[in-house]
């Protein structure tokens, strides 16, 4: 299924069901950026706002992008602080952000739907300042090499979204390519993972 029609579909159970990965990467994120403070934050994909909260905590502003409307309406509820400004976009696309203008920006779970890394790691190395981070939280390829993929079900039906497979050496190279440096590289198991390849693959990248 595309992701726009997977993801507003996904959007009324998303919070509620089973959802290890989704789990991991909150509590990644929350480990990496625990006891940090950034004026401003960009958040790619922020989904049902899994993530906003937390990040509304650590920041003085927050932009949130989501390419599904649905998503978007779950977030807006429950993230209603007023320095919390949430907006429709395709990240495919320039992005709505000034240049130099933000210090952290986050991006957790998208990266998979998106063919081109290239096009995000230039968007990202535009928009950071000086000293800023980019933090990627991604399903590591190690799983989509099994055939993990993003998925739902819905009335007994399996929905499986639109994916693609990127290495981590995409990842590398498609920073280097804007000048970003990789700061920070993790291979992340949940728990439950014992014995099996690890979940996340997680970047921070300064620039």
């Amino acid at each position: 299924m595309n992701i726009q029609d997977a993801y507003n579909e996904w959007s009324e159970i998303y919070d509620t069901n089973i959802n290890r990965t989704r789990d991991l990467d909150a509590e990644t994120t929350r480990l990496i950026l625990k006891g940090r403070r950034f004026p401003s934050i960009v958040e790619i994909g922020c989904g049902t706002g899994k993530n906003t909260e937390f990040l509304a905590e650590i920041g003085d502003t927050v932009l949130a992008f989501d390419f599904s409307e649905k998503m978007l309406a779950k977030a807006r509820k429950k993230v209603t602080a007023s320095h919390v400004r949430f907006e429709r976009a395709d990240i495919t696309q320039p992005w709505n952000c000034e240049p130099d203008s933000t210090d952290l920006i986050t991006c957790n779970l998208v990266l998979e739907h998106i063919q081109d890394l290239n096009h995000i790691f230039a968007q990202a190395a535009q928009t950071l300042r000086r000293g800023g981070w980019f933090l990627i939280n991604e399903l590591h390829p190690f799983k989509q090499y099994g055939g993990t993929k993003a998925r739902f079900e819905r009335e007994n039906e399996v929905i499986e979204v639109d994916v693609f497979v990127h290495h981590i050496s995409e990842f590398i190279h498609a920073a280097e390519g804007t000048g970003l440096k990789l700061l920070k590289l993790d291979e992340v198991w949940h728990e439950d993972d014992a014995g099996k390849p690890p979940r996340l693959a997680s970047f921070v990248f300064g620039k």
